[in-house]
């Protein structure tokens, strides 16, 4: 997950929650009236747009099961191969970068997929989407891209986004034989973090760029954006004032986050997930001016008119590691990772339909 470049303050800011949550909403009060927020509020649409179908699950999490078990492993060795084998990933470490991109390719093929590379010179240097795709039985014009950044900032970024990564390769894994009625399509993007970061090098900007030029029907984008910190301490998780007064304050649960344009989609989203998934989840589809709302690829899209969310632990509005050196593989909770994954298995199967 990235923060706008053009803007200190509003990392400052972000980073703070973890860390000085209490003296952190007077600062963010008057940076909200900067962003419009109290505008959209005081519009009547935020209440609407919380509203979310079916009910966060609150009971005790089950033990794993076998194929959950399975998905812990696979998760554990993909966070362990970018961060403890190939660690710093961006154009600064470039060969990382690639060694990078290698594996997550490597990975495809040995799933099974016919890999894509969508290669573009920034700095003088050749970088590269990664793209395998499940082509639809009926319904192959509607395709549904499941991505993740695997750039990181200067850490070895085990949440930040190694968990995403490793969330996309599992779920290609418990996708690949289900015949969907609609294209799923998964995508690696480079280049997410900081100094490109919403900017016109940003990988998955590129990407919703060439597929508007080629009228691709994306009828939905799905970032999966630093999913693995998870805390059952109150006060653990925080968030933009006022929005703390309608979600929890423990950092259990993972998150749906969409504009207000993507209402539908996540909402329809997060509620197969509730149908499907005993974990807790929240959802929101709120203005794109509040922070956070677009800090990851999903924004790219909604720049070329489709509907996209993250999903997400929230960052660094719960996790203290955030873009820091500590942010490694050990701070990964991944018993509840692997049922995250799980969970959105049974929903893109869903939403995408079968033959």
């Amino acid at each position: 997950m990235a923060i706008k470049n053009g803007n200190s303050r509003v990392l400052d800011k972000a980073k703070a929650v973890a860390r000085h949550p209490l003296t952190f909403y007077a600062a963010l009060i008057a940076l909200l009236y900067f962003f419009g927020f109290f505008n959209f509020v005081f519009g009547g649409g935020l209440i609407f747009n919380l509203e979310m179908p079916g009910q966060s699950y609150a009971g005790a999490l089950e033990p794993l099961t076998a194929q959950e078990e399975q998905i812990k492993k696979r998760l554990q060795d993909d966070i362990a191969e970018l961060t403890v084998a190939i660690g710093k990933r961006n154009i600064s470490h470039y060969q990382n970068l690639q060694k990078s991109a290698e594996y997550i390719a490597r990975r495809f093929r040995d799933l099974g997929y016919e890999v894509k590379f969508q290669d573009y010179s920034v700095s003088g240097v050749t970088v590269r989407n990664i793209e395998a795709e499940i082509t639809g039985q009926k319904l192959q014009q509607e395709i549904m891209v499941i991505g993740a950044h695997y750039d990181s900032a200067d850490t070895v970024a085990a949440n930040d986004n190694g968990s995403g990564v490793a969330a996309m390769l599992s779920l290609a894994g418990l996708l690949k034989d289900t015949k969907p009625e609609r294209t799923i399509r998964f995508v690696a993007f480079v280049n997410e973090e900081p100094p490109y970061f919403q900017t016109s090098d940003m990988g998955s900007l590129v990407y919703a760029k060439r597929a508007r030029e080629k009228n691709e029907n994306i009828i939905g984008a799905f970032s999966l954006e630093t999913m693995g910190y998870y805390s059952d301490q109150p006060q653990s998780q925080h968030y933009p004032f006022p929005l703390n007064r309608f979600y929890p304050d423990t950092g259990n649960f993972i998150g749906f986050v969409g504009d207000g344009k993507s209402t539908d989609l996540v909402r329809k989203t997060i509620g197969l997930f509730r149908q499907n998934t005993k974990f807790p989840s929240e959802g929101a589809a709120i203005s794109s001016t509040i922070p956070g709302v677009g800090w990851s690829d999903h924004w790219s899209f909604w720049q070329h008119g489709y509907r996209g969310l993250m999903i997400t632990d929230t960052a660094p509005y719960r996790y203290p590691f955030y873009h820091e050196e500590e942010d490694t593989i050990d701070k990964i909770d991944f018993d509840r990772l692997s049922r995250v994954v799980m969970g959105l298995a049974k929903t893109f199967s869903a939403m995408a339909g079968k033959s």
